[in-house]
């Protein structure tokens, strides 16, 4: 009974072992089942929450200390990675879930933050969040020039361009510069550039070209030029602004911002403009406003430039903005230091035909003014 036992057990798990081997896919014919993993489990993140602190948020300053940075802390269980939007069209990405950010347009605003929590298997949720910040509108002296010392400029503060601008700069004008008393020279709190006609070193007619280039130069912020000016067909004064990289760069991808432009021959016309990669020369990004007397009597020309447009205007009357849809290096080379140039023409390419008359014209100038906030 016991060897019997045992031979029918003995069969039994050997017809058990074949059945298993068969069913396990034991034959060598290629035709073996594939077993496939288990589907991924998602992982979505719960429990999220968004922290925001304005610096300098106290009881006399609900919404911050006017320097528009805000500190964002973000957590979510399961998230391994956050993404913060400020509503400037890009996200950043922070592993920790903190960032900080700072606005940058000026006076008081709302503005809605969002943040995504993302997880290892990068399923995400949201949060948003509005938060009203204060950005310092109050602009500040850094930069000036009274004029208050009678003789040369302050050549502390300013430099010269000399010759013809045969090297590069010139527009086909008809002047020399020099830094001669004769062309330039401050008297009783006024800087006084003067334009004459004369022979001098091949040239028929002398003036002076004044800048800061290597001097000072500073990016965004207010600048006032409190300027009367000359008169005559011919006469080209300008006061503008070139970007300091022009020496690596070249013109126009420096970018140029020309404050006040003003041509004799079209007395009271005065041209807001600027010049960019994408449309220099007869820059079609430029607005103009008449004014009667621009000859005889003061007025201030000035821009407001921020990190967004360039404001134009006269006597705190804005004419112009300068404000692309797209900003890039060949719409907006604006977000580098410039420098300020001030100077009177004679002729060339947009002062056009000079007065056969002509005998001499002085561009007078206040002060120059720069703020920022």
């Amino acid at each position: 009974m016991f060897s019997s036992f045992n031979t029918r057990k003995l069969y039994f798990f050997t017809l058990l072992f074949l059945g298993l081997f068969y069913s396990c896919g034991g034959s060598n014919n290629g035709d073996d089942p594939i077993i496939n993993p288990p589907e991924p489990v998602d992982i979505i993140p719960t429990n999220l929450v968004l922290n925001v602190n304005i610096v300098g948020t106290d009881q006399n300053n609900p919404n911050g200390d006017g320097s528009g940075v805000i500190q964002c802390s973000a957590s979510a269980t399961d998230a391994v990675s956050y993404g913060f939007r400020f509503g400037n069209g890009s996200e950043i990405a922070s592993s920790t879930g903190n960032v900080d950010y700072t606005y940058n347009t000026r006076g008081t605003n709302t503005y809605t933050i969002i943040v995504v929590a993302y997880s290892s298997t990068n399923d995400s949720i949201s949060l948003t969040k509005e938060v009203t910040v204060y950005v310092n509108d109050n602009l500040t002296l850094v930069w000036s020039d009274e004029f208050d010392t009678n003789g040369a400029p302050n050549n502390a503060k300013w430099n010269y361009d000399i010759g013809t601008g045969d090297g590069g700069w010139g527009n086909n004008e008809s002047q020399y510069y020099t830094d001669r008393s004769d062309n330039v020279i401050v008297e009783n709190g006024i800087l006084k550039i003067i334009a004459k006609k004369e022979s001098y070193l091949g040239s028929e007619y002398t003036s002076a070209r004044l800048k800061t280039q290597g001097k000072y130069d500073f990016k965004y912020g207010k600048v006032e030029v409190k300027a009367k000016l000359p008169e005559g067909g011919g006469t080209w004064p300008a006061i503008w602004m070139l970007g300091s990289n022009i020496t690596s760069v070249g013109w126009p991808a420096c970018g140029e911002i020309d404050i006040m432009e003003h041509v004799g021959n079209d007395l009271g016309t005065v041209h807001g403009t600027t010049h960019t990669p994408s449309s220099y020369g007869a820059s079609v990004n430029t607005g103009t406003k008449y004014i009667s007397d621009v000859s005889t009597a003061f007025h201030v020309y000035a821009i407001t430039w921020s990190e967004n447009s360039i404001e134009f205007s006269i006597d705190d009357i804005p004419f112009y903005t300068y404000n692309p849809s797209t900003k890039d290096s060949n719409t907006w080379p604006f977000d580098l230091n410039q420098f300020i140039i001030l100077n009177v023409a004679m002729g060339g390419n947009f002062g056009g035909a000079i007065d056969s008359n002509f005998t001499s014209a002085t561009m007078e100038i206040d002060y120059v003014r720069v703020y920022q906030y």
